[in-house]
């Protein structure tokens, strides 16, 4: 009984120390996560609004994310992803994006004693000095940029810092996820040649490039052309859960070759193939990027607030410490810890600003109009195409109508 109750004592002791030890590392170096959807919450429950009292950050109810879970999670640094579906694409795509990227602006401007809007990696440290969440957006989705470069510049400057390339469709220049699964038909088997353009022009504006959902084929163009390093801002390890949102070996060696970052994707079905999963599970992918692709490849990436299943144990993002803490428990140390925290992600942002090149002229190459769907676009610009004016709904609905009482 004694020596039983003497066992159970010592690892609970154990296990308060690891994570007294996870506190006091995150309080020096907080954790910085690449993918989080509380925008995407916040525009199907409140319709983008963050007045209403019961959207209030500081007790918003039913989301994973609000500010106080926040603070409980060491939180520093979030990428905010401005997503929207890929059934805007060829309609609304990019006022969608705009709404969603004012959004985060707004939440910025909303509690500044919380949020800091960073655009740079100096930000961040400023963010981190001020004991403040430093609050940079990622676009999820290459649809969000509608095919065009111009576009692409547009959002940079209102703070774009990553573009995922797909969501979970095809763009007319690059493939996406499910064209490994087969439920998608390859469309650029990779990347177009303007799909090459966009990844040029990302490399001079200094916006990170994410490979989360892109095909594999996907990813092998990218890491072969990118100049600078490139992230996967929410994804696991294959080997240990074969999905095929998850980033096989030969990937992981040249996001080692490459210099570039994997940030480990917390959804169950990507970490344990099925809705149940587990901290220590999450653990495990972090151990096998860590040793596939080096201890300067591994980040966070929970993808709170974008998926249904958690891991018991990270339910919400007041739950780092604890996962922080079990890798002190599996013996990494204090310096791989800080830089999956954080300093990997910002080692990452200092080299894509340093190849960046604002003193060199913007890419002006465009897409061809053939490659477009056209039903609900103007030809301006395009030579040999003449813009034709699209008859517009009503004018449809009053032929059919005339058509209908002229058969009676």
């Amino acid at each position: 009984m004694w020596n039983w109750w003497f066992w159970f004592c010592l690892a609970l002791c154990t296990a308060d120390q690891f994570r007294d030890e996870a506190v006091r590392i995150m309080s020096e170096v907080p954790l910085i996560d690449g993918h989080n959807d509380l925008p995407w919450q916040i525009l199907k429950r409140f319709n983008g609004q963050l007045q209403p009292t019961e959207a209030n950050l500081n007790y918003l109810e039913g989301t994973h994310t609000n500010i106080p879970k926040l603070k409980a999670g060491y939180v520093g640094g979030q990428f905010w992803s401005a997503y929207v579906p890929c059934d805007t694409q060829d309609k609304d795509a990019v006022k969608r994006t705009l709404e969603q990227m004012d959004l985060v602006h707004r939440m910025c401007q909303t509690y500044p004693e919380t949020f800091l809007c960073a655009t740079s990696s100096s930000d961040i440290k400023q963010a981190f000095q001020e004991k403040k969440v430093a609050s940079l957006i990622g676009v999820e989705g290459g649809h969000s940029i509608d095919s065009s470069l111009g576009v692409l510049r547009a959002l940079y400057h209102l703070g774009m810092r990553y573009m995922t390339l797909t969501h979970s469709c095809n763009t007319p220049w690059v493939d996406n996820w499910l064209v490994d699964t087969g439920d998608d038909k390859p469309r650029s088997n990779g990347l177009s040649k303007f799909g090459e353009e966009v990844v040029k022009e990302m490399n001079r504006l200094g916006v990170m490039i994410d490979l989360s959902h892109v095909s594999v084929a996907t990813m092998e163009d990218v890491l072969y052309l990118s100049q600078a390093p490139v992230i996967f801002s929410h994804s696991s390890a294959y080997q240990l859960c074969p999905h095929k949102r998850n980033v096989p070996d030969h990937i992981l060696q040249l996001v080692n070759k490459t210099r570039s970052l994997v940030m480990v994707n917390f959804y169950s079905e990507y970490i344990a193939c099925q809705k149940e999963a587990t901290l220590s599970q999450v653990a495990d992918h972090l151990d096998y990027v860590k040793n596939v692709a080096g201890p300067e490849a591994v980040g966070f990436g929970g993808d709170y607030d974008g998926v249904e299943y958690l891991p018991t144990g990270l339910e919400d993002v007041s739950g780092y410490p604890d996962l922080i803490a079990e890798l002190l428990r599996r013996n990494w140390t204090e310096t791989e810890v800080k830089n999956a925290l954080a300093n990997n992600l910002l080692r990452v942002f200092e080299e894509v600003e340093r190849v960046s090149n604002h003193s060199a002229l913007p890419n002006e190459n465009f897409i061809e109009f053939s490659e477009l769907e056209d039903s609900c676009r103007t030809s301006y610009g395009y030579p040999n195409h003449s813009h034709q004016h699209q008859p517009g709904a009503l004018t449809a609905i009053l032929t059919l109508l005339l058509l209908y009482l002229w058969l009676l």
